[in-house]
């Protein structure tokens, strides 16, 4: 798995490619959040469009990162699901706990 960190707007931009699964990004991203939390940056949204693949492992690392920009005064939010992973989230009903936005400008704005 590969991620990209950039900033817009005092959001950080996470784009996430690869595979989102045990031994494959998930501690990963899990530590790339709680490094950017500790630098100060409340702000976080995980570009997923580039995302391959997403195991039990890869779901727990984004509720970890969610709960811990929760217990930092933070926000997630996540962007460009794929269909599989759009299907993946409504299945565990984790749909209901990210806000998700197809529209990069929209999703940034969404922390005004």
């Amino acid at each position: 798995m590969n991620i990209t960190e950039r900033t817009t707007n005092d959001v950080v931009i996470l784009d996430i490619s690869g595979k989102l699964a045990l031994g494959e990004g998930d501690t990963q991203l899990i530590g790339t959040t709680r490094e950017a939390l500790t630098e100060g940056k409340k702000n976080l949204l995980f570009n997923l469009s580039d995302v391959t693949y997403v195991d039990s492992a890869g779901l727990g690392a984004l509720i970890s990162c969610y709960s811990s920009a929760a217990r930092e005064g933070g926000r997630l939010k996540l962007l460009h699901l794929t269909r599989k992973i759009q299907d993946l989230l409504a299945i565990t009903r984790l749909i209901t706990i990210f806000e998700i936005y197809n529209d990069e400008r929209e999703a940034v704005a969404s922390f005004a």
